[in-house]
């Protein structure tokens, strides 16, 4: 029924949260962040991270923010609220993140194994609203960016989703169809409703065993479920 599968990338493909998490404690210690008085413990500076980085994401994909106020923002905000008011510092962290965190190689729960049985089956790609500077550094290091004929990112799409316009541009990227086509993503809004809209068939990646009232082609909770599925 389908000769071409779309991926999501961070949290669907990249272990986004491991590789941010291991990539934050560096920082935390080789900026001794622990020295400021403000500064309460890494488990607490991580969830803050987070928090803001997920509200900045947000705007970001809602086009009320730039990708430069994302970078930018994120980290002075959250030193911020650990009475750490230091612009230049702020900046120097979001540059070692930017700079470290696509090093990082960790991949969600059997991405690898499925990968391959997939590949022998179908073309695989990717969409992705990451910037270019670095989910193409994430790929190649993680080692899975052979498994990919296109990767589409919203830079080059000009269009982030759930907008139908970039799935346009990866159908006419990759030669696909949508009828021929499926999305596989963990971002329900994002990558499956955005998807479904678009007429695309589509696998809701569901790691939390969020509940919910849409109704998706597909949904599992672990990428070896896509075995059965494909």
């Amino acid at each position: 029924m389908y000769n071409h599968i779309f991926f999501d990338l961070d949290r669907t493909i990249w272990d986004f949260d491991t590789n941010s998490t291991e990539t934050l404690m560096e920082i935390i210690s080789d900026f001794q962040l622990h020295t400021y008085t403000g500064f309460t413990d890494t488990e607490n500076f991580i969830e803050v991270y987070k928090k803001i980085n997920n509200e900045l994401w947000s705007a970001y994909g809602n086009n009320t923010i730039t990708k430069e106020r994302l970078r930018n923002e994120r980290f002075e905000r959250v030193l911020h609220l650990f009475n750490i008011n230091d612009a230049k510092l702020a900046l120097a962290i979001s540059d070692a993140y930017i700079n470290r965190s696509p090093l990082k190689k960790a991949l969600m729960p059997s991405a690898i194994d499925v990968l391959q049985y997939l590949s022998g089956k179908y073309t695989l790609h990717i969409i992705t609203n990451g910037f270019n500077d670095v989910q193409f550094v994430k790929l190649k290091n993680s080692q899975v960016e052979h498994f990919f004929t296109h990767i589409i990112t919203s830079e080059k799409a000009e269009s982030k989703k759930p907008a139908p316009t970039i799935f346009d541009f990866a159908l006419k990227v990759s030669g696909a169809t949508v009828k021929n086509s499926i999305m596989i993503g963990d971002n329900m809004e994002a990558d499956c409703i955005g998807a479904r809209r678009f007429g695309m068939d589509q696998i809701f990646y569901n790691t939390d065993n969020i509940i919910h009232q849409e109704k998706f082609t597909h949904e599992v909770t672990s990428l070896l479920d896509l075995k059965g599925i494909l």
